[in-house]
């Protein structure tokens, strides 16, 4: 029986369409820079805020109607969810999707009983998945919700909790390699402090290490090929997190010999929480050589928490891309939709008017990236701007030809610098307003 018998498969239709129930931009097979944008997109929708968002607040409870749900967290209800699940996922034309353990599973009494709900889940979960063809972008464990993890799960000070949390990150592991996951990501939701008074921050970081190195060792064990991801975010709910941002990720992973093992999962609504913008946290992970996937989403930047709002801002999406392209693509990762209906939208017909104005939103900045790169106004601009490290001096210096006594003695031969040439910040702006307009 379908959950949502009024909608149709939605189609591209085109820009001129007024249909919300149909693509204006996002066409799966159109080719863009030599690849269809299904593949360079590679679109994935959460589990947790679109099958288990209720749409409450701290000032209220959920509103969401979803009339396929008892609202039990018993183990039949759990499987009927993921028959509905696959029926948005397929009428989205999703290829992927995504989840945390709990989201798809009701944890039990013990941990035995919660493997054993596991099991049945992943069951459920590969019989749609082998019906539907919809695969597995990546699960993750929620070592964040349940009050055993109030103190952190790998950076906890309680050893038992640790070792909890090791047992979960474990049969989720099994879980992800059975259903085919590509990747595996780790998203530390209370690993940080909130006070340094009680805090050893030193025992904290070794112990996760510790944690992502057993993580990779069983994942060699079991098999699994998929790429792990570490998902920076720098607050909320904890005063301080150590996955702060994607520099913070990379020097945690460089300083405990995880480098060759981890890549970096970026989400807009992190990037701004950590003072930075969705474009510079993509530019710092690739070219650190850890950009492996991001969550698709926006933050309301008049408001200082994650409110995980679908993304519809072409600027954004545009920027995004221009970073996803200009480091070859996402590779096993994917454009992850953790959004969340609004409060306000809690009718089951507004999860396919959010995806579809998200998907939209990004094919269109896939498109205008594109259009932008073929120019090469704004890289002609760069490489020219940077043109005295190419020859003379600068080439010297990128050498490491030349040190300070060289240097001193260029100057005092040449008597002063050249002169500077501007910036032509608001120049380029306009430059790429008008690849906005255009597309």
């Amino acid at each position: 029986m379908s959950a949502f018998p009024d909608i149709d498969k939605i189609e591209y239709e085109g820009p001129d369409s007024d249909n919300p129930l149909a693509f204006r931009w996002y066409n799966p097979d159109e080719m863009v820079e030599g690849k269809s944008m299904k593949d360079h997109l590679r679109f994935s929708i959460v589990y947790w805020h679109t099958f288990r968002g209720t749409g409450s607040d701290p000032f209220g409870p959920g509103t969401a109607v979803r009339p396929w749900d008892d609202g039990s967290d018993s183990v039949d209800n759990a499987v009927k969810r993921v028959r509905v699940a696959f029926e948005l996922f397929e009428k989205l034309q999703a290829p992927y999707y995504a989840f945390h353990d709990r989201d798809v599973s009701p944890e039990g009494s013990t941990l035995a009983e919660s493997h054993k709900n596991f099991d049945t889940l992943a069951a459920a979960l590969k019989e749609e998945q082998e019906r539907s063809g919809v695969k597995l972008l990546w699960g993750t464990c929620n070592l964040f919700s349940h009050p055993r993890y109030m103190h952190g799960a790998a950076t906890s000070c309680n050893a038992d909790v640790f070792a909890y949390a090791a047992s979960e990150v474990k049969k989720c592991l099994e879980v992800t390699n059975e259903l085919g996951g590509e990747n595996y990501v780790f998203w530390g939701g209370r690993e940080g402090y909130q006070n340094l008074y009680n805090t050893d921050m030193k025992r904290e970081l070794d112990n996760l290490g510790r944690f992502l190195h057993m993580a990779v060792d069983y994942a060699q064990k079991i098999g699994f090929k998929g790429q792990f991801l570490i998902e920076p975010k720098p607050k909320e709910p904890t005063k301080h997190q150590y996955d702060s941002d994607a520099a913070a990720c990379m020097n945690f992973l460089r300083a405990y010999d995880l480098q060759d093992h981890f890549k970096l999962n970026i989400e807009t609504n992190h990037a701004t929480l950590a003072g930075h913008t969705m474009m510079h946290e993509l530019d710092y992970a690739g070219l650190q050589g850890g950009l492996g996937s991001i969550d698709a989403n926006t933050g309301d930047l008049l408001l200082g928490w994650d409110t995980d709002q679908f993304p519809t801002d072409y600027y954004l999406t545009t920027q995004t891309m221009l970073m996803i392209l200009k480091h070859g693509g996402l590779g096993s990762g994917g454009v992850n939709f953790d959004a969340k209906v609004r409060r306000e939208s809690f009718e089951p017909i507004d999860l396919f008017f959010a995806h579809i104005g998200g998907m939209d939103a990004f094919a269109k900045g896939l498109k205008i990236a594109a259009a932008i790169r073929a120019d090469n106004k704004l890289d002609g601009f760069v490489k020219e701007r940077y043109a005295s490290w190419d020859t003379g001096i600068g080439a010297k210096i990128e050498a490491g030809e030349v040190g300070l006594e060289q240097l001193q003695q260029y100057m005092l031969e040449k008597g002063n610098s050249d002169a500077n040439a501007s910036g032509r910040q608001e120049m380029l702006e306009a430059v790429f307003n008008r690849y906005i307009d255009r597309v």
